[in-house]
């Protein structure tokens, strides 16, 4: 059976192709319909999982394929929160600048007066899977915690991973090999979870849904 997920990102394609098994399914990603006119949908959710759902849906239609999507983000305690599912566009929308380096340096800023011990927050994943008429089948959270850190540290990352430190390793996830990644992180956790609601489950079924905070 050919499963679309919703990306260009060869790596996150080889990732989900990985966890989910590439003998049960064809994977292809949004690359394979770039002769068809396809348009990027808004992401206007305030949640993840609204966010996932979403573009699952949409794709879904647009290819008329089983398509996976997911949404994900940085979660900061101390920020009540954000930047959540505006965590790509944290600079943009505060004018102060684009991009990872400029979303990490307004993060730095806007946590330099918190304390260490307060500095707790967690990247978070959700999956959603739709069938070809658009309808969401599944859906799984993943979420991983950890510390922001008053400075950058690693290049292996991108994002917030240089200032996300995994306390397990004392290391942040830009320091962390693929592997070692790969096994803790909320896509990893969001993907085994998709796989074990997955697993013997006739893909034109009802709708069914794992529980998960929206």
């Amino acid at each position: 059976m050919k499963l679309v997920v919703a990306t260009q990102n060869a790596g996150k394609l080889r990732e989900f192709r990985d966890m989910l098994g590439g003998d049960r399914f064809q994977f292809v990603d949004l690359s394979a319909f770039a002769g068809e006119v396809i348009a990027t949908p808004d992401e206007t959710g305030a949640t993840f999982i609204a966010n996932a759902c979403q573009k699952a849906t949409y794709y879904a239609k647009s290819t008329g394929q089983w398509t996976l999507a997911d949404d994900s983000g940085l979660e900061v305690d101390a920020l009540q929160g954000k930047p959540g599912v505006v965590s790509s566009r944290w600079a943009e929308l505060h004018d102060a600048g684009t991009g990872d380096a400029a979303n990490n340096a307004l993060l730095l800023r806007q946590l330099a007066a918190v304390p260490d011990d307060c500095r707790g927050g967690q990247f978070v994943c959700v999956l959603a899977l739709a069938n070809p008429a658009g309808d969401i089948i599944l859906t799984a959270r993943g979420e991983m915690t950890g510390r922001l850190l008053r400075e950058p540290r690693g290049h292996d990352g991108f994002g917030y991973d240089p200032l996300f430190l995994v306390p397990k390793f004392d290391r942040t996830t830009a320091e962390l090999t693929p592997d070692e990644k790969h096994k803790i992180s909320h896509r990893g956790a969001a993907l085994r979870r998709l796989r074990g609601l997955m697993d013997g489950l006739p893909l034109a079924t009802a709708p069914r849904q794992e529980t998960t905070k929206p």
